[in-house]
């Protein structure tokens, strides 16, 4: 008896992902992806980025939702380009959107290219959409016990975004011991503990985004 085999899916959207690194490549954009729980800090921390440095880098932001282009509106009023993807139900952005959505750019414009993926620790961490980092946030409103609840996406993370850190005195949030347990998963993880409501800690995420996009100039 003969059984098929269906073709993995991520494997169809590692190959695509890698056709889009490639093209990042070759057009020196860094991209980076990133994931969050509903309510962390995405579009916040975007706004500030876009704003505080739009006379170093041309930025543009791929946004993910399962309905409404709120967030696009957000991100489109700093005057940075950026397109909305509906998923209408679906937990996570993959290459294939990814794909589509950059018929909307022009890509020799771009230094930098953010991916907002849908509010979920889980789905956006195992679809690869061809960026060369994920990029965890992390409120401290939320649990800090995350990472060890959640370790696929602080593993593959390259930073973390610590970010509420002006709530600190109002909530019952050990920041050590967050920064204990995703570094343990990950001893290569950059942390920056920020406020995207005052700009505490900012410059230190931006000087992680000049230093990653050092490494992406083209030749």
């Amino acid at each position: 008896m003969e059984i098929p085999v269906i073709r993995n899916i991520l494997e169809a959207n590692s190959n695509l992902a890698g056709d889009l690194r490639m093209l990042f490549i070759r057009h020196g954009i860094l991209a980076l992806n990133l994931i969050s729980s509903p309510g962390a800090g995405k579009t916040s921390l975007l706004e500030r980025t876009l704003k505080d440095l739009q006379a170093e880098f041309r930025m543009a932001v791929i946004e993910g939702d399962l309905q409404t282009d709120n967030d696009a509106r957000r991100v489109a009023a700093t005057g940075a380009k950026a397109v909305q993807i509906n998923t209408e139900g679906g937990c996570h952005l993959d290459a294939a959107m990814i794909r589509a959505a950059l018929a909307h750019f022009d890509l020799s414009e771009l230094d930098v290219l953010f991916i907002e993926n849908v509010g979920n620790l889980v789905c956006p961490v195992e679809f690869d959409c061809g960026e060369d980092d994920k990029i965890a946030l992390l409120s401290v409103t939320e649990g800090d016990d995350k990472p060890e609840k959640y370790p696929l996406l602080f593993n593959l993370a390259s930073a973390l975004v610590l970010n509420k850190v002006d709530l600190l005195p109002y909530v019952d949030f050990n920041l050590s011991q967050a920064t204990h347990f995703a570094t343990r998963l990950n001893r290569g993880l950059a942390v920056f503990e920020v406020s995207c409501r005052t700009g505490q800690g900012l410059h230190t995420w931006y000087d992680w985004l000049r230093a990653r996009r050092a490494t992406k100039k083209t030749t």
